[in-house]
């Protein structure tokens, strides 16, 4: 993992300024001498720079998306806690770590910084953007914020605005968080418990009914306590907590909660669609409940040249990171499909 120090003050969407910005990002390979063989992830919720980590059978080693062939780039989102400034970051106003007073952020926030490292690598196009989820989220800002800078974009399990289900959702997540005595402590385990019980909630949008009755249905119908999708959710959540921030978290679900690609465009979110200008694959998985596939033939339906399959998988929402054979199919087949390697 490399760092790159932007020394400079950031303005953030919200009106507030940073005196500068910290970005951590991963990159694999080499940029080939013509700089046409970039490929950019960009990460969901709780994910870091590692592409490789998180994507693995898609991004890394004899994949679909190789290091030998392309020059990858991967940079942790503004706010999240796995070394890009956000709250657990110093204030130098204070000399101590932002916490709950680290300002609000949005998807733009995220992509400018991404810009700045863009710049600084010395990247002058990216010839395929790529996220699934709130990835996804950024990287259609991406290709609207700089149209002249990205040559193909890749969405999957993701929409053109926040929907009214995805907020409640996370407002649900805040609350629990919230509901933590020790939210709002000056320290970095604030919220612990309280962050176990959002992904908690999390786990019930990214699954769906059919996945968890299928892999944690009890075998014992004697039972009256310690069931296995208990345990399943109290796992998920024990881990999560273990390796996450709940500052970030919170800080998070608020800045996808912003994200609204008219937002002050003045024009509808159907016109500023059909605005990209760069060929788009698009793939849906049929069991997502949290960006379920009326929100993917949505965009099919408004950006012009977008190319849209529909993946059957159990999975739900995680059915982006889980399905990657059936992806890298799809992917590989529509990346020959372009003539351009």
């Amino acid at each position: 993992m490399d760092y790159f120090e932007y020394k400079q003050p950031f303005k953030l969407e919200c009106g507030e300024t940073l005196s500068g910005i910290t970005i951590a990002y991963n990159t694999y390979g080499s940029m080939n001498v013509e700089k046409n063989n970039v490929i950019w992830a960009c990460h969901a919720l709780t994910a870091n720079s590692d592409a490789a980590d998180w994507w693995p059978g898609l991004i890394g080693d004899d994949c679909l998306i190789d290091p030998k062939k392309y020059f990858i780039v991967c940079a942790n989102i503004l706010g999240s806690c796995y070394g890009t400034t956000g709250p657990l970051s110093i204030n130098e106003k204070t000399g101590k770590p932002f916490y709950s007073g680290f300002p609000i952020i949005t998807i733009r926030d995220m992509v400018k910084a991404h810009i700045l490292l863009r710049e600084h690598l010395g990247i002058p196009k990216i010839y395929l953007l790529m996220g699934g989820s709130m990835g996804g989220y950024q990287a259609m800002e991406w290709s609207i914020m700089e149209k002249e800078k990205i040559e193909n974009l890749f969405l999957t399990a993701t929409s053109a605005t926040e929907s009214a289900w995805g907020i409640a959702i996370h407002t649900a997540q805040r609350l629990a968080i919230e509901a933590d005595s020790t939210w709002k402590d000056e320290s970095a385990d604030a919220g612990k418990n309280g962050l176990k019980a959002a992904r908690a909630v999390g786990i019930l949008s990214y699954r769906n009914y059919g996945i968890l009755v299928k892999k944690q249905t009890e075998d014992d119908i004697q039972k009256i306590d310690d069931y296995k999708a208990s345990a399943y959710v109290n796992h998920q959540g024990n881990k999560l907590a273990n390796r996450f921030n709940a500052y970030s978290y919170w800080l998070l679900t608020k800045a996808m909660d912003s994200h609204h690609i008219a937002r002050g465009r003045s024009s509808t979110v159907e016109n500023i669609l059909k605005s990209i200008v760069q060929k788009t694959l698009i793939i849906g998985i049929n069991s997502d409940i949290l960006c379920p596939m009326e929100e993917l033939d949505f965009l099919a339906k408004n950006i012009p040249q977008s190319t849209m399959v529909e993946i059957d998988s159990a999975y739900g929402h995680d059915g982006f990171l889980v399905e990657v054979e059936k992806i890298s199919k799809v992917l590989g087949e529509w990346k020959g499909s372009l003539g351009v390697e």
